[in-house]
């Protein structure tokens, strides 16, 4: 039996559960009925649109576009500010109810997660009528709607979940993507972004038809690995699975939103080291060592992508941390300008806990006894003097650049 997976995607998910917020404590009108959105300050950088209702839509506002753009579109507009504590509540509410249904459960943002839907499959007719059962009672248990794309990849579920919204459900599996998919422009393909689809254009590339039937050679020739990925994707060719995460496993971690959009290998590398020196303080102050890390990224389009790996034996060290960091960010950046970054750490274990070492441990990198004390040392001065009292010269003066969350 080939596998069936389900991405679930919340549809306008800030502004949905900003909307039920305030209908739970009677205020009015709904966001959802009227031209509407969840930005943030005009004055500042995040004085973007972050999410948008229907009718906003209606006007062309996009999100991702300043603020001040949108309300010249629609000087009626309605804005209210982000909850993010809200978020991460509704979040995680949806997070455990759809666990209940299937624990095979990989969540990828706020908003979103995969589950691989074969193990339950027995409990319904076809895969699109249990992706339908899901929809539909996610509505009637919380008040919002999420679209739902059903695929045997991966990445195919992510692009069948982003055709026509709200509330639908969409199959993509590989035997539709000739007809489905190739015919969408470029800029539609999972992890495009404009600089890629800049580049596709001058090589006459205008359709994921005619990157799939491209020359991946010379592809690679101007989009390095990337334009390898992206030939892939087109050709619906995901290996990848479902990576099963407990919903309320801890971990530990930290994101940057960057002052300005990076848009060097070398600024990210700086930004990564920040967040290394941060993650690595944190896991030896709780007594932990991590097994597994993950990097994100969000575009500023506010397009956000993930990569993931796992270690052969917990570390707590800020070195393999920022090297591991550095080796996901060349694997997943796509060269567009980069907004915000973040490092996460899960799988813990406790530093007192036995490890069971082997010859592949030969393939990670070891800390001589040296660099152990010049941790202990450098904790016990950040525990009296806080986190920043002691950093390196390469970060000196750029902490406070960074608004961490």
């Amino acid at each position: 039996m080939e596998t069936t997976i389900f991405h679930i995607d919340v549809n306008s998910a800030y502004l949905s559960w900003t909307a039920l917020e305030r209908g739970a404590n009677e205020e009015t009108p709904d966001l959802r009925v009227i031209p509407s959105i969840v930005g943030g300050d005009i004055e500042k950088r995040h004085g973007v649109v972050l999410a948008k209702s229907g009718p906003a839509k209606k006007y062309g506002i996009r999100t991702g576009e300043p603020v001040v753009n949108a309300f010249r579109k629609c000087p009626s507009l309605v804005m209210v500010p982000p909850d993010h504590t809200l978020y991460a509540r509704r979040s995680g509410e949806l997070m455990t109810y759809l666990s209940d249904i299937c624990p095979d459960i990989e969540q990828v943002s706020v908003d979103e997660c995969y589950m691989n839907f074969t193990p339950i499959a027995g409990n319904y007719k076809t895969p699109v009528s249990g992706a339908d059962t899901i929809r539909e009672e996610i509505y009637k248990t919380f008040g919002f709607t999420v679209n739902i794309g059903v695929s045997n990849r991966k990445v195919l579920a992510k692009m069948a979940s982003d055709f026509r919204k709200p509330n639908l459900t969409h199959t993509l599996f590989s035997w539709e993507i000739e007809k489905k998919m190739w015919p969408l422009p470029v800029s539609a393909l999972y992890m495009c972004g404009k600089s890629s689809v800049e580049t596709l254009r001058k090589l006459e590339i205008l359709t994921i038809r005619d990157l799939a039937l491209a020359d991946p050679m010379i592809l690679e020739a101007h989009l390095k690995s990337h334009g390898r990925l992206l030939w892939q994707y087109a050709n619906g060719i995901d290996p990848s699975t479902v990576v099963s995460q407990p919903v309320k496993a801890k971990g530990i971690g930290n994101s940057i939103t960057l002052p300005k959009d990076a848009v060097t290998a070398d600024e990210a590398r700086t930004a990564l080291l920040s967040l290394s020196e941060s993650v690595a303080y944190r896991l030896r102050a709780a007594g932990q060592r991590a097994m597994m890390e993950s990097l994100e990224i969000k575009y500023a389009d506010f397009q956000t992508v993930s990569h993931q790996t796992t270690f052969i034996s917990p570390v707590d060290h800020d070195r393999i941390i920022y090297e591991t960091a550095c080796k996901l960010f060349e694997e997943t950046w796509n060269q567009a300008p980069i907004r915000l970054l973040g490092i996460r750490t899960a799988r813990l274990c406790p530093v007192s806990d036995p490890v069971q070492l082997s010859l592949f441990d030969l393939e990670q990198p070891k800390l001589s006894e040296k660099q152990h004390k010049l941790d202990e040392a450098i904790d016990t001065i950040r525990k009296r003097f806080g986190e920043h009292s002691v950093i390196r010269g390469s970060l000196l003066g750029r902490k406070e650049e960074f608004k961490k969350h």
